[in-house]
């Protein structure tokens, strides 16, 4: 009989799935390390700048955590199934409240777009939700006001209900006169752990530290965020750093800056580009506005960019029909567009 000695499995250091999961704190690093490179000085004040920054915003930051976690422990994420019962006009507008209230965890909406289609949901309260959810969350909410300003985030939760409910008007109207009826592509499944969510929602049990199951998925979800807050945070407080030293405040004024249509036009296609994340894109944007980026086009920019960043598209891409797609893509400028054209002649008045 061969004797088999198991080969012992290598340390998570050496995997590249490790690895991918830390490029975004590898790409701060690369950055601040060719800085230090070239200016020393501008390294130097990168880093006081991003722990200045960090500590201005910790207590917005500790809060959004530990709404994210209450969110996942209590169940109450869950009540997104609750919001495709009833009535069209009653679930777009729930679809588009909950999308832009509910946080979710970290498989994302492509699958439970995914779910809630092959399940067969009418299109118009899932694009509803579809569109309302990358834009606003509590946390996101709270990191919003942190950063830009309770104006600019109460501005924001309505554009995003705004957004979905007109999405979803739309849409119904369209599947009146027979399009869009099969959005999905051929082989789409039911989302998996998207799925889950509408399939069987777990019971909300508010007073989640009476089971300890729920207060380690507290605690598991805390973590998380935290990390997830902590890494995005930092690499956008280092390019604003950048930004602030190295983009002329001209530049900004000029492109962004201003009155009339223009500068929102110009933040809305660009904001698909350039969005990076959308907890990272808030400190980015609130540089830019001190530079001269008139509030509007700031608005546009992160309506364009969370709904249609790069990422986003290649997975809605991937899930619906190409009509879907084109639509969906059309429903997220315009709207962009319009939320910060709306919110431009607010901050006027």
């Amino acid at each position: 009989m061969t004797d088999v000695t198991p080969i012992p499995a290598a340390p998570a250091w050496r995997c590249g799935a490790f690895w991918r999961k830390q490029r975004v704190w590898l790409a701060a690093a690369a950055i601040l390390a060719a800085v230090t490179v070239f200016d020393l000085g501008q390294a130097d004040a990168s880093v006081r700048f991003i722990l200045a920054s960090l500590v201005k915003i910790a207590p917005f930051l500790l809060l959004s955590v530990v709404m994210a976690g209450w969110a996942g422990a209590t169940g109450a994420d869950e009540l997104i199934a609750r919001a495709f019962t009833g009535a069209p006009a009653t679930m777009i507008a729930l679809g588009a409240l909950a999308g832009a209230l509910s946080p979710f965890c970290s498989c994302g909406v492509i699958p439970l777009i995914a779910a809630l289609l092959a399940m067969g949901v009418p299109l118009a309260p899932v694009m509803a939700f579809w569109l309302a959810s990358p834009l606003m969350d509590p946390s996101m909410f709270v990191l919003t006001a942190g950063v830009l300003g309770v104006e600019f985030a109460l501005a924001k939760t309505l554009a995003a209900i705004a957004l979905g409910a007109a999405g979803g008007v739309v849409v119904h109207v369209m599947l009146g006169t027979g399009a869009l009826t099969t959005p999905l592509r051929p082989g789409i499944g039911d989302g998996g752990c998207g799925g889950n969510r509408v399939r069987a929602p777990r019971p909300v049990l508010w007073r989640f530290w009476i089971e300890p199951a729920r207060v380690q998925k507290f605690r598991n979800e805390a973590l998380s965020i935290t990390l997830f807050l902590a890494k995005w945070l930092t690499l956008a407080f280092l390019l604003e750093s950048l930004m602030l030293a190295w983009i002329p405040a001209e530049l900004v004024t000029t492109t962004l800056g201003g009155q009339g249509l223009s500068p929102i036009v110009t933040a809305t296609l660009v904001g698909v580009p350039a969005y990076l994340n959308g907890y990272a894109a808030l400190p980015l944007i609130g540089g830019l506005i001190g530079q001269g980026m008139t509030p509007g086009a700031g608005m546009a920019f992160l309506i364009a960019g969370g709904v249609t960043s790069i990422p986003a598209a290649i997975a809605v891409w991937a899930l619906v029909r190409p009509p879907v797609f084109a639509l969906y893509l059309a429903l997220s400028l315009s709207g962009a567009f319009a939320a910060g054209l709306a919110f431009q002649f607010w901050v006027a008045l």
